[in-house]
Parts: structure tokens; C-alpha cells; sequence
């Protein structure tokens, strides 16, 4: 087995009584795209939030190519090399799409924030954020304003704003959300080779994107990994049946 990109070893968190992540360890191999599945609760958002920095967890280490980075950061993590894309928007809805994809770049050299206006005409960082506006297909619309863009090409910009940061791991939240079945079909065959590039640990409801996609799944429920393995051998599973997957499969 090659040696994994990212590595998260025995999360926990806890909040109160209720544990949200309890021993997860998952690993990200290269050119794969790992999903992790789970009912509403089941941890998915905390273990995220761990990988990203935006929690820390109670025990346990995230490690990136064998690197300790649980002292990390959002920021840290992001130069280092995870990218986040969310669940939620994050994008700057009254900037224009280039402006958006600059911010990324600007991101992965570590560019303090009061200067980035003076930065977004360096034309480096421009040409990098046109590359990845041209790879997800949003280069015609380099000047269009944010706001003024469709639901499934908001998704197309988080996920060059991800490649800005030139990522070793990518970090998807449901990047199917909100989009038609035409547009779910677009970004899943984009994904399946986006992860020739680095690969994709994906959190998603949608099954038909989760089993074309994913090499391996893992299944999180109430905070813990009950299985994980191929499609098939999660499709075929007792366990994943009964406490997630239902009659879906």
C-alpha cells in the first residue's frame, strides 16, 4: 500500500455528554478519493473541522505526508496544503470570480491580509487563478461578480479556488449540494480526475456521486467508523445497511 497523504489517528471530541468524533482514524491515499457517509450527526462536520484546524480535537493527531500538523491552523494547514471546500459558500459574493481565485492563491503563500489588495496584481498569482478558473471551466467568466453566478458554478469557483493553493489533500463538504442532476453529473466526472492532481477525502449525501466516485468509503455513525472499504463491500455490508444505507442501495 502506498503511504498516505493524510492521516487522521484516534480523533476524539466530545462536547458534554455527546461524543462527535470517538477514535477516528481514516487515511487518504494518493490519487484516491476516500468518502466518508454518515446519517445527520453522525460526526461528519466535526471530523472536518479537525482535519482543517477549525477544532481542535481532544485526543488524537491529523498528520499530512507523514507531518504532525495538529498544532496547525486553518491557515497553516491550508499553506501546507489541505484545501476546503464547504458545504456553505465561503466565497466572496461581491468580488468578481478572478477576485475569488486570486484570494485563494494569495492563501498559499502565506500573504498577510492587509495586503492583499496591493497582491491581487501580482501576475503570478493572477495567471495561477486564471489556470484554475480555465480547468473548472469558469475562464469566461473571470470578471463576472459572484453573486451573479448560478448555484452550480459557485461550486465550480470553491473548487478553483482549491486548486489555487496547489493542495496535496483535497477536503470536500458535500459538493453536490444544491445541484440538479445535470450538475451533479458535471462535477462528478471533473472530480474523478481531479484526483490525479491530489487526492479528495469527500463528505457527501449524494450515493450515486459516492459510488461512482469513490474508491474507498467509510461509514460514521454516532461519532465512529463502523466500516470501511470498497463500494461493494459497503453496499454488501449488514452493519452499513441497517444503520445508514436502509433500502437506498
Amino acid at each position: 500500500m502506498s503511504e498516505a497523504v493524510l492521516t487522521t489517528h484516534k480523533l476524539c471530541k466530545r462536547f458534554g455528554a455527546l461524543s462527535a468524533t470517538d477514535d477516528v482514524s481514516i487515511t487518504l491515499l494518493p490519487d484516491e478519493i476516500h468518502a466518508v457517509i454518515g446519517p445527520n450527526g453522525a460526526g461528519k462536520s466535526t471530523l472536518i473541522q479537525q482535519i482543517c484546524g477549525s477544532l481542535r480535537p481532544d485526543s488524537g493527531r491529523v498528520e499530512l505526508l507523514g507531518r504532525d500538523i495538529s498544532i496547525f491552523d486553518t491557515a497553516a494547514r491550508a499553506r501546507a496544503g489541505i484545501a476546503r471546500t464547504f458545504q456553505v459558500s465561503q466565497l466572496a459574493m461581491e468580488d468578481t470570480v478572478l477576485q475569488n481565485a486570486v484570494l485563494g492563491a494569495i492563501g498559499s503563500r502565506g500573504i498577510s491580509w492587509r495586503m492583499w489588495r496591493n497582491a491581487q496584481q501580482t501576475p503570478t498569482l493572477i495567471a495561477r487563478a486564471d489556470t484554475a478558473l480555465e480547468r473548472v471551466g469558469l475562464i469566461e467568466h473571470r470578471d463576472t461578480v459572484c453573486a451573479n453566478l448560478s448555484h452550480g458554478q459557485r461550486r465550480q469557483l470553491e473548487v478553483a479556488v482549491a486548486l489555487t493553493l496547489e493542495p496535496k489533500a483535497f477536503i470536500m463538504d458535500e459538493p453536490m449540494a444544491g445541484l440538479g442532476a445535470e450538475g451533479s453529473k458535471t462535477l462528478t466526472a471533473f472530480l474523478d480526475g481531479l484526483r490525479l492532481e491530489a487526492p479528495i477525502l469527500l463528505v457527501e449525501h449524494d450515493m450515486d456521486a459516492v459510488f461512482a466516485l469513490a474508491d474507498r468509503i467509510s461509514v460514521l455513525v454516532y461519532g465512529k467508523v463502523i466500516a470501511t472499504g470498497s463500494a461493494a463491500e459497503i453496499r454488501n455490508s449488514a452493519a452499513v445497511r441497517e444503520a445508514y444505507l436502509g433500502d437506498a442501495t
